[in-house]
């Protein structure tokens, strides 16, 4: 199970850097490279849901604050936002 994690972990990490968007890319790279060693499996297969939505959605919900987000992923949203401000 561990191995099975780290590797998620590394695929996670490759795409939050490899969104198709500069933008997204350096939102979520960073976000990524300082958050996914603290999630569990279980957050991180959520995680792996929420690098699946589309970046023209994921750039309006954490840059303009449009808070029309599904509500599964509204704490991953707005940890995305707090890390941003840091």
């Amino acid at each position: 199970m561990i191995k099975e994690t780290e590797i998620i972990r590394k695929k996670l990490l490759f795409r939050a850097w490899h969104r198709g968007t500069k933008e997204m890319d350096l939102i979520l790279g960073p976000y990524s490279k300082e958050n996914l060693h603290n999630m569990n499996f279980k957050e991180l297969l959520k995680f792996q849901d929420f690098l699946n939505l589309s970046d023209p959605d994921l750039y309006k919900w954490i840059i303009s604050g449009d808070k029309s987000y599904p509500e599964e992923y509204k704490d991953i949203i707005k940890d995305v936002i707090l890390s941003k401000s840091s």
